[in-house]
């Protein structure tokens, strides 16, 4: 059901279920990237990388904390990358199907957080993407049973992403969605959303604490995290690029 792939050296098809991301819903026009080579220096760092952004407010010793590095993409592998998400006859981008229950196609216009089943969409010929339901007060009643035996039984998931509310933190269900990953010992990522919503000063204290918590109670998350606005496509381009890098189809 999920499209397959080739990663150079295991000798076996792969596929990239991206649970919980929503960036395909993200921005009804967003800027293609040729132009967004072309803004000024401070604003394209601020677009592309608003965790760096977010650096220029921090004390010189407080900035490794950000693990800001980690992944490090050039400009040129930001727009390699764009490739893979940009739909052409030749690239097609397409909803398959429902993991679980396949009661009608997604209503993609739906609100956020209104996800009940597990929905996958083919991105060309290179990974799947899943949009798998939230974990919060408006989970679908069996959640556990559809999300978390999916996790646990899919062996070739690549990496899980969770979406936290940047202007909140990490909230109690939050919590329990790490905890899950941690027990299956799952690879995932922290995807902040929401950055459009807070100041400057009170989004950079909710980043700060949410880095000292996967510092030092997380075993499998990604040490980096990932900021990133529906309103604005700040920081899309980033996470796009990771997941084309983590999937083997782009080598930084």
């Amino acid at each position: 059901m999920a499209a397959p792939m080739l990663l150079p050296g295991l000798g076996r098809l792969f596929e990239m279920p991206a649970a919980l991301v929503h960036v395909s819903r993200a921005y009804s026009k967003p800027q293609a990237f040729t132009e967004v080579l072309q803004l000024p220096k401070r604003q394209l760092t601020k677009f592309v990388f608003p965790l760096q952004e977010l650096q220029r407010h921090l004390l010189s010793d407080s900035t490794s904390d950000l693990h800001l590095k980690t992944f490090d993409p050039s400009l040129e592998d930001l727009a390699r990358a764009e490739g893979f998400f940009t739909a052409t006859a030749g690239n097609r981008i397409e909803y398959l199907s429902s993991a679980v229950r396949l009661d009608h196609a997604p209503d993609l216009p739906r609100p956020e957080g209104h996800t009940k089943k597990m929905n996958f969409f083919k991105v060309g010929r290179y990974f799947t993407l899943v949009d798998m339901p939230g974990y919060g007060y408006r989970a679908p009643e069996d959640f556990v049973d559809m999300v978390e035996t999916y996790l646990k039984e899919r062996k070739n998931l690549m990496r899980t992403f969770l979406l936290v509310d940047s202007v909140v933190g990490i909230q109690k269900a939050d919590s329990i969605a790490i905890e899950m990953c941690e027990e299956l010992a799952l690879p995932y990522v922290m995807v902040l959303t929401k950055i459009d919503k807070s100041s400057t000063g009170h989004l950079l204290k909710q980043v700060l604490q949410i880095q000292k918590f996967v510092n030092t109670k997380t075993q499998g998350c990604f040490p980096q995290l990932f900021p990133v606005s529906a309103v604005t496509y700040s920081g899309i381009h980033l996470l796009r690029c990771f997941i084309a890098n983590i999937t083997g189809h782009l080598k930084t």
